[in-house]
């Protein structure tokens, strides 16, 4: 039966082949494994809690002896020497990975156009954008070609394509899963985290990716609950939703906000508490975001030189000619416009008027939400100003691709763990997303909250 479900997905992957999901699949060495669980079962062997479950991972996560591109031409030839974290968990618990998925190169981008290996199709409309730098991952999902996929988040990389392909897409607490082993983008904002197509396959998935890790100095050795066990056990009583003024201002596409009060609605009925709230600083989060990201991700990129490890170009003149021919010939448009950026923030005459400062903003951000927190439970927003654009419509103005992400770098920022639950579909039928954030290490919440509107909400009005 495993064997079979692998051979549907592989099948699938093929038929899909055009939506450019995946850049690598593990065909041969999936069936093996597939072979060898159904054997273990067979032989009344003990398996993993994960046994059977197909999953994909974002080509910026390291599996032993395969490609690790993150979707630059300046690792197109790299292989990793070792396994993440999360992927020892996963194959500890007889998980099967079946390849690996297409993202914006180095985690760069909303929208999976900015690959060096292409552009990544919308499974609802291939004219348009699946989302980033995730997108590989939801359409992998989306489109039925694994259970679950990984992703990576670090302003919204995970929420955002899961929001425009329809799918459920999980954010941890930074710390909560180990980032040993992601490629760092901006290592104080990365998150490894999930997308699937139901509540109960991120908690099983949660569960058994989370924890503390030696390798990892920031990741938290806070308990981790037994997720898929507790997430029909929602605390009703006295569960209060933070509506935050801020987010429901003009740029917001009339359909998501329609959607989203009918779900206030429809927790009203349920006898939920609805507040409304501020978030002064939240106005900040956009500029303040890329501010800091684009400063770490100049200081990661620097290991891309030429010299020890990845592409570089034949018979330079000069050592600095290997290096600046080197990252102009091998990254991407995106990548070179966040090093420079983020160059000129660290810049000896630049950096206290705006590196030390987005720091501060960044902590004031931080208590608007701890302040928020005090009196609510869930903060409820859209998790995209907009459904799905289409390929090419932002491209040449990345302002307007930067705001895309404007209602989920906040929990990045904050470090909180946030979620998006598809909802529903726009005019043009679009899947339109719901954003909910909770507070650190509140996974447990959030995934019940997901469960109940999945099994009450949406199966009532999706027709699921």
């Amino acid at each position: 039966m495993i064997v079979e479900k692998v051979e549907n997905y592989l099948k699938r992957i093929q038929d899909k082949k055009h939506l450019n999901a995946f850049l690598e699949v593990f065909s041969e060495e999936s069936i093996q494994r597939a072979n060898q669980l159904e054997k273990k079962i067979h032989n009344g062997e003990s398996v993993g809690k994960l046994c059977g479950t197909v999953v994909a991972v974002k080509d910026n996560i390291a599996i032993k002896d395969k490609k690790l591109t993150c979707g630059s031409k300046i690792l197109e030839n790299f292989t990793s020497l070792y396994n993440a974290t999360v992927i020892e968990k996963l194959l500890a618990e007889d998980a099967i990975i079946i390849g690996k998925t297409n993202l914006d190169e180095f985690a760069m981008g909303s929208s999976n156009e900015n690959s060096a290996f292409g552009i990544v199709k919308n499974p609802y409309d291939e004219k348009r954008v699946p989302g980033g730098s995730s997108g590989g991952s939801a359409v992998a999902v989306a489109s039925e070609m694994c259970d679950v996929a990984l992703g990576s988040d670090t302003g919204g990389s995970i929420r955002q394509p899961a929001a425009f392909c329809g799918v459920y897409g999980l954010k941890p607490t930074y710390g909560r899963v180990s980032r040993f082993g992601l490629v760092a983008f901006a290592s104080s904002f990365d998150c490894i985290g999930l997308i699937a197509r139901d509540s109960i396959s991120l908690a099983k998935t949660l569960n058994v990716i989370s924890g503390y890790d030696l390798k990892d100095s920031t990741s938290s050795n806070q308990k981790v609950p037994e997720y898929d066990s507790i997430i029909q056990n929602l605390p009703k009583d006295n569960i209060t939703f933070g509506v935050p003024v801020e987010f429901f201002n003009d740029g917001l596409q009339s359909d998501i906000k329609n959607k989203i009060f009918e779900i206030i609605e429809f927790l009203k009925s349920n006898s939920f508490q609805i507040l409304e709230i501020s978030l002064p600083h939240i106005k900040y989060s956009i500029a303040d975001y890329y501010l800091l990201t684009t400063a770490e991700a100049s200081s990661n990129l620097s290991r891309y030189d030429g010299v020890k490890y990845g592409s570089r170009i034949e018979l330079p003149q000069s050592i600095k000619d290997l290096y600046t021919q080197t990252r102009d010939e091998y990254f991407g448009n995106e990548v070179k416009r966040r090093i420079m950026l983020g160059t000129f923030v660290l810049s000896a005459g630049y950096y206290d008027a705006y590196y030390l400062k987005a720091q501060k903003v960044r902590r004031l951000i931080q208590n608007d939400f701890i302040d928020a927190f005090n009196k609510v439970d869930f903060i409820i927003s859209p998790t995209t100003p907009t459904t799905a654009f289409k390929i090419g419509e932002k491209t040449d103005n990345p302002l307007s691709m930067y705001l895309s992400d404007i209602y989920t770098t906040s929990a990045n920022l904050a470090g909180l763990p946030a979620i998006n639950i598809p909802i529903g579909f726009d005019s043009n039928k679009l899947p339109i997303g719901m954003q909910l954030m909770a507070n650190f290490f509140k996974e447990d919440l959030l995934l019940q909250m997901s469960y109940f509107i999945e099994n009450n909400f949406n199966k009532n009005k999706l027709g699921n």
